[in-house]
């Protein structure tokens, strides 16, 4: 049975290299390890570079975008499937559903706010597939620094560091998603 990750990330073009060669590396490896894509539907940014990579590996691309960008000419047409909803929640939830995993790259506002909440449905016991942030060249450090915070101020139990892994490169994401033991020691919080 195929498997499906969904990745949020940014749909900006004006990004360091660096970001789109991750983007592009995680979707060969998504590839390599039987991983099909389930995402925001866009051709831009590192939307666009993860899709366009999953597709030129042989892999299988679901983007599910709202009518809005889509009218905007913002879709990725070349998807697998490309699936048409009206609301910004409509899209999160069927992404959610699709999905037998969720990875976050380095996003904006759209990115962090669907990931948070994945990770308040894991809290509530709603969800309970696999979370994982790729920390870039430390990305997410100050992010990870306010759960911490949140957790030492007593707003969050130190047992919510376990909703989620943090993986610092490509190769780590997939391990934490497919259950690797040694990946899954991954730290909290690892600047290393």
């Amino acid at each position: 049975m195929a498997k499906n990750l969904c990745v949020y990330c940014s749909s900006s073009d004006r990004l360091e290299a660096k970001y789109y060669a991750a983007a592009e590396a995680l979707g060969q490896a998504m590839v390599a390890g039987g991983w099909g894509l389930v995402y925001g539907g866009g051709k831009t940014g590192l939307m666009g570079t993860l899709a366009r990579s999953v597709k030129a590996g042989g892999g299988r691309v679901v983007g599910v975008i709202p009518e809005f960008m889509k009218t905007k000419e913002l879709a990725f047409e070349e998807a697998d499937e490309l699936v048409s909803v009206v609301t910004m929640r409509e899209r999160k939830l069927l992404m959610e559903a699709r999905a037998d995993a969720f990875v976050a790259l380095p996003g904006g506002w759209g990115t962090l706010e669907e990931m948070m909440e994945i990770i308040t449905l894991r809290q509530l016991d709603v969800l309970r597939k696999p979370c994982v942030f790729l920390n870039q060249d430390g990305f997410y450090d100050d992010l990870l620094r306010f759960f911490d915070r949140m957790i030492a101020e007593r707003f969050n139990k130190p047992s919510n560091r376990e909703l989620f892994r943090v993986a610092r490169t490509v190769d780590e994401v997939l391990a934490l998603v497919d259950g690797d033991p040694v990946a899954a020691e991954t730290k909290w919080f690892d600047t290393r």
